[in-house]
């Protein structure tokens, strides 16, 4: 795919209610120091997990990351009809079969002792959902060598099972991990270096972490009311905000990964731009329901490199009957003068889509719907893409 366009950065505004979406170890809102202020974050990791789930529903591809694959080929091997036994050896010996280290589950009654067949690699294995079923293929063809084989009790023990085809099914790739990548240094040539980068989403102004006491009431206490008092008390931690979210898409990375599928390209992007739009973590949604939608998208065509356009926000939004507003005239005014001190002629083009009623400079052309922005994007960043791939 020889096109000019080499990334797509994808600039969003989101004004998001009183929540927590994302908690760190003591579940406290996650922060941010920057411009000598105080903003709340929510960390790449957990946008992108929520990026993920929902990019995996619009491409109706999944990806599995796990250290107990050898625990789901048991459950499908059991789905097949072999014994409880011999499915719990056929797991472990999938999981003990290739170049990934691996320990013992121990006994949650003892924790001094381990579970036979239940093993668990020292590594997060990430394979396309449909290698599940490869992986119990490959132990259906050697069911004889796995029935006859021994447990799996310790990490030195060795598989029945042979490593090369194991090994293979682990290289496998979908649409999920050509665009997000894989670390697996473990297996050979199994790594894919990710065609998406994302930043952390931080708040456009200073903000404060709110504390929030709460109490349960026992239902038959208060019906009874034989005692005073609540039956539970607790607090958390919560914020609010507008949020600047960044993410870039290097298209000549993608293409590497797919091969020569210009139309794949298109649909996998198309599928991330869109997911990223309409993602929101999950964490206290039962109890905030914060599902708001981003103020304003902006999307930029680059022929040279990413740019993020964080910096606008170094000093922090000022209200003015609340931040979104004046945000958005913020971000409109950076990308202007960004793009100005580095040359126009490296942005191929660019357009926004948003709740505000007036143009904003600095962001391209204006498009009524998120769905049509990144159709016109997506038509210039690829143009001539089509052709070419029929030609090949």
């Amino acid at each position: 795919m020889s096109v000019a366009a080499r990334f797509i950065d994808i600039h969003i505004l989101q004004s998001v209610p009183f929540s927590n979406l994302n908690r760190d170890d003591t579940n406290s809102v996650k922060t941010v120091q920057w411009g000598d202020t105080l903003r709340t974050r929510v960390s790449s990791q957990s946008w992108k997990r929520a990026v993920r789930g929902v990019f995996e529903d619009k491409v109706g591809e999944a990806a599995l990351r796990t250290r107990r694959i050898g625990e789901r080929v048991t459950r499908e091997l059991i789905a097949r009809g072999w014994g409880e036994t011999d499915a719990q050896r056929g797991g472990a010996h999938v999981a003990a079969a290739s170049s990934i280290k691996y320990e013992l589950a121990k006994d949650p009654s003892d924790p001094k002792q381990i579970v036979p067949n239940k093993v668990l690699t020292n590594a997060m294995v990430y394979v396309p959902e449909a290698a599940v079923m490869e992986l119990a293929d490959l132990a259906e063809i050697h069911r004889a060598a796995v029935e006859k084989a021994k447990d799996i009790k310790k990490p030195t023990d060795k598989s029945v099972l042979p490593k090369d085809g194991v090994e293979a099914i682990l290289r496998s790739r979908n649409g999920v991990i050509n665009l997000f990548g894989r670390m697996l240094a473990e297996v050979d040539n199994a790594g894919v270096d990710g065609a998406v980068q994302v930043a952390h989403a931080l708040t456009t102004h200073q903000t404060d972490v709110e504390l929030d006491y709460f109490s349960a009431v026992d239902d038959i206490t208060a019906v009874w009311g034989d005692a005073t008092g609540s039956g539970h008390m607790g607090h958390a931690e919560f914020s609010a905000g507008t949020f600047y979210r960044y993410a870039t898409v290097d298209l000549r990375d993608l293409a590497t990964n797919i091969g020569n599928e210009p139309q794949a390209v298109r649909e996998l992007t198309s599928a991330f731009l869109s997911a990223f739009i309409e993602s929101l973590p999950q964490a206290k949604k039962n109890s905030t329901a914060p599902h708001t939608i981003p103020d304003l998208v902006h999307l930029s065509v680059r022929t040279d490199r990413p740019l993020s356009f964080a910096a606008a926000f170094e000093e922090p939004v000022q209200a003015r009957n609340g931040f979104a507003q004046t945000s958005r005239v913020r971000l409109g005014e950076y990308a202007q003068a960004a793009n100005k001190l580095l040359g126009t002629g490296r942005v191929l083009t660019s357009g926004w889509a948003g709740l505000d009623a007036k143009d904003l400079a600095g962001l391209g052309q204006r498009h009524d719907s998120f769905d049509d922005l990144i159709t016109t994007v997506l038509d210039a960043a690829l143009v001539g893409s089509k052709d070419e791939g029929e030609a090949a």
